[in-house]
């Protein structure tokens, strides 16, 4: 029995030196989708700010495919120790009703916190036949299956956004394809040359070609205009009571120390007041929306729960869901 008592009394000797000492060493934080886009942008902004913070490097490690499973999937499943965490996305919520395999699921993270939310947007062309949202929607219905959209994979956030608002305008997902990409980075060139009709991402993942004239902007899924893009209507203005946020956050694989969770989460909520960060994700048009580790995984269940209407409209529920 001393035996015993001496052994707990030496573990918790050691544990509680390694997370005084924590972090001794690089941390990678993976990031489930392409570099570029708004979430990869994202999270090297934050990532610069952690490094500064925790005296250590902090490198963004980019793993895509699986419609985000293979990123979220090789996060979930690293050692809890501190030293990998992963930008946890909207889809986090939407893999596993898809029946992805090894798709993770919220559970399976101690979630340290949200830092980013940022609201929908449907793009096209600034040349495109179609000058508002009415009208856009109007040609797809006259023109069914024609219209291509993409910004995501399949059944990520921008799809079900998408196809929540097709749906509020009394249009069939059939009207319109979806195809998948690694994210918008990569969708908004597919866009700009012709080969698909519209992006549906976050509004601030095509500010850059919003600015410069290359793309318009028909709607914005928020509960209110943007000050950054004062001229971009919301869809509830246009009479479709249509709200679609993707978000962005930091979480450690399940079994991570709460005291390393909790210094990553005060270490977050500091980068997020920093002037450093809160210059670039206002010069960028993105919401800095921080949420602790009990509140964000409230958030990701409460998402989790809610997904399932907009997966049934796209067709996209694993059998027997």
């Amino acid at each position: 029995m001393k035996k015993l008592l001496l052994a707990a009394v030496v573990w918790a000797l050691l544990a509680g030196t390694a997370l005084a000492a924590y972090p001794e060493k690089t941390i990678v934080i993976v990031c489930p989708w392409g570099a570029g886009g708004g979430t990869d942008r994202v999270i090297r902004a934050m990532a610069a700010e952690l490094e500064k913070l925790l005296g250590q490097p902090v490198v963004v490690e980019n793993r895509t495919g699986g419609d985000g499973a293979v990123g979220h999937g090789y996060g979930a499943k690293a050692r809890p120790d501190g030293y990998t965490l992963t930008c946890t996305t909207f889809e986090l919520a939407t893999m596993h009703w898809m029946g992805i395999p090894s798709a993770p699921t919220f559970e399976d993270y101690e979630h340290v916190a949200q830092i980013n939310d940022d609201p929908a947007a449907i793009g096209v062309k600034t040349d495109a036949e179609w000058k508002d949202l009415a009208g856009f929607f109007a040609w797809i219905k006259a023109n069914p299956g024609r219209a291509q959209f993409s910004g995501t994979a399949k059944a990520g956030i921008w799809d079900l956004a998408r196809l929540t608002l097709m749906d509020a305008a009394g249009l069939k997902p059939e009207d319109a394809l979806w195809i998948p990409s690694s994210g918008a980075a990569a969708a908004i060139p597919e866009v700009l040359g012709g080969h698909i009709s519209a992006i549906a991402c976050g509004i601030a993942e095509q500010k850059a070609q919003l600015d410069n004239g290359e793309l318009r902007a028909l709607v914005l899924m928020s509960a209110e205009r943007s000050p950054a893009f004062p001229g971009v209507p919301t869809a509830r203005e246009l009479g479709y009571d249509v709200v679609y946020a993707t978000v962005r956050g930091l979480s450690a694989p399940k079994g991570t120390p709460k005291e390393i969770v909790d210094l990553l989460a005060d270490a977050v909520k500091k980068s997020c007041e920093s002037p450093t960060f809160v210059d670039f994700m206002q010069k960028n048009s993105f919401a800095i929306s921080y949420r602790g580790p009990a509140e964000y995984t409230e958030l990701l269940s409460r998402i989790d729960a809610d997904n399932k209407t907009a997966m049934e409209l796209g067709g996209y529920l694993k059998a027997g869901q």
